[in-house]
């Protein structure tokens, strides 16, 4: 029997991350639950490698977190002080001017950015604590199956910051202005059952079942040509930044591309 690019050893695994690639799926894991898999610079920076190391066979890339709990968020010792050894701390990054601040958070957004890619669906399976910088992480993700035992949070504005991982547009568009300004501002808990009624979470299920329910669902979107996968992707992607009139012709575009490739007409 051949072998499987995951049974050849991790893509990567360094500073709390691990990428395995098995044909077209690819699994990213927070490997750091002694910790609740709370979250740094270095982390980050690791995960935006990770999405810079997909094989182009990669269809699918499942996010998990090792343990309890998905993730708690930033690591505390950032708020300290002397902060993590080797990265900036807070007080740090509030010295620096307004145009070296903007470039550094943006260098950490990169890690939150790329599960949106046309090309992959990403799907965030959630269980126990994902809290602040670990609830933006699972909102990167297209889709979320969640344990029953899920507890999301935005404790930021509770800091006295706000979500700047990229949380903020997904949650809107998945649960609305008023909801989204009422979780972010009083940084409750949000369960599964609630995730699930607004579209938060696609699906919940118990604790034991979480990976079961990821896998289906991986292979559920396996089952459709990737070309056609890609396309609708893009299409439902910009619907909301687009007239009824242009989503209209989005469609029709697509589906003669789609059409001329099924007929071996495309270029």
């Amino acid at each position: 029997m051949a072998s499987s690019a995951q049974d050849l050893g991790p893509v990567l695994d360094k500073d709390g991350v691990r990428l395995t690639v098995d044909d077209a799926i690819a699994t990213v894991t927070l490997t750091n639950p002694a910790k609740r898999n709370v979250q740094s610079p270095a982390l980050w920076r690791a995960l935006t490698e990770a999405g810079r190391l997909l094989p182009g066979s990669v269809r699918v890339v499942v996010l998990r977190g090792e343990g309890k709990s998905f993730s708690a968020g930033l690591d505390r010792q950032m708020f300290t002080p002397e902060g993590i050894e080797g990265e900036p701390s807070f007080i740090d990054l509030a010295r620096r001017d307004d145009a070296t601040l903007d470039a550094t958070i943006a260098e950490y957004q990169e890690a939150f950015t790329w599960w949106r890619r046309s090309d992959i669906v990403s799907i965030a399976a959630v269980q126990g604590h994902a809290i602040g910088a670990g609830f933006q992480l699972a909102l990167a993700c297209d889709l979320r199956v969640v344990a029953d035992d899920v507890q999301f949070a935005m404790r930021e504005t509770s800091l006295g910051l706000v979500p700047d991982l990229t949380g903020t547009h997904p949650l809107v568009g998945l649960v609305g202005y008023a909801r989204a300004l009422e979780i972010c501002a009083t940084g409750r808990f949000v369960t599964a059952e609630e995730s699930v009624s607004t579209g938060l979470a696609n699906l919940a299920v118990p604790a034991a079942d979480l990976d079961a329910a990821t896998r289906d669902l991986a292979a559920a979107l396996l089952a459709a040509p990737r070309d056609a996968v890609i396309e609708t992707k893009s299409l439902l992607r910009g619907a909301q930044s687009r007239t009824y009139d242009d989503q209209r012709a989005a469609e029709r575009a697509a589906q003669s591309r789609r059409l001329r490739d099924l007929a071996g007409l495309g270029e």
